[in-house]
């Protein structure tokens, strides 16, 4: 019996799809595709926009990647092109420090040797005013050797290695150099001071002493070599005692960028021990 219902099912099923395809032959069925045309345009327009806006999305999507790969290759670019970029200045900046330098020794004297060294270290424990050099006995440095920039005088050697040394600095409280003022040519002595200042004590009070006049080191006590650029004169008063006339100077040298500096390797100090030993016999 089900068999027989399946058989009618299939040949009614037949009959119809027959009918349909003789009546739309026929034109007949012209009314009703009509009828039935707006609903499914409207479904094929709201799938045909949907699949348009997921293609849509689906390109956003790959050119959103592509520029992200795009925008990553860029930027480790530009970190490389910065990185050069930093290298070539800072040779340019060396370039100009070791013009400078080798300017001044131009314009010194003649017979005057250097070493030009780096800075590679400075003292931190705020007790002394030092700084650390790449240049030691190697290099022909010794114990007491001046050290200078093309701004003047830095300090001198204290402590030496085969390949490193420690220079005390002009601004170091126990440092002391004799000097002499350049137009009045009066002499005194320069010590650093614990602000990080330079003093020039025991002037004569006679001494016309100006401001803007520079200090130069004198070459008394055989300590530095003479005419070395100490500074130049901030203010001028007489001593607590009345006696002598203090200066303050300013040192043209930055202490504390100091980068390249260079140390005078052939000054040597005149013994003068010899001259206060009693005659022999």
């Amino acid at each position: 019996m089900v068999r027989g219902s399946r058989v009618f099912s299939l040949s009614m099923t037949l009959v119809i799809v027959a009918l349909l395809v003789y009546l739309g032959a026929q034109g007949s069925l012209g009314p009703v595709q009509n009828a039935l045309s707006v609903p499914v345009y409207g479904v094929q327009s709201v799938v045909s926009r949907m699949t348009r806006g997921v293609t849509g999305l689906l390109d956003d999507i790959r050119t959103f990647r592509r520029l992200e790969r795009r925008n990553r290759d860029l930027e480790e670019a530009l970190a490389v092109y910065q990185a050069e970029l930093a290298e070539l200045r800072e040779k340019g900046h060396d370039y100009d420090r070791l013009a400078a330098l080798l300017d001044y020794n131009r314009q010194g004297p003649s017979d005057r040797e250097y070493v030009t060294c780096d800075v590679i270290g400075r003292d931190t424990t705020g007790f002394v005013n030092a700084i650390q050099i790449d240049c030691g006995r190697r290099a022909g440095v010794e114990r007491m050797d001046p050290v200078v920039t093309e701004y003047g005088l830095v300090g001198r050697v204290t402590k030496v290695s085969a390949t490193g040394a420690e220079v005390l600095l002009l601004t170091d409280p126990s440092s002391r150099v004799s000097v002499r003022l350049q137009d009045s040519r009066a002499d005194g002595v320069v010590a650093g001071q614990l602000t990080g200042d330079l003093l020039m004590s025991f002037i004569p009070v006679d001494a016309q002493v100006r401001e803007g006049e520079y200090v130069v080191t004198s070459g008394l006590g055989q300590n530095f070599p003479a005419d070395l650029l100490v500074g130049q004169v901030m203010s001028v008063a007489l001593d607590q005692r009345g006696m002598y006339q203090e200066a303050r100077v300013r040192s043209l040298v930055n202490f504390n960028r100091l980068e390249i500096v260079q140390v005078i390797i052939d000054f040597e100090p005149v013994d003068l021990s010899v001259f206060g030993q009693p005659a022999a016999p």
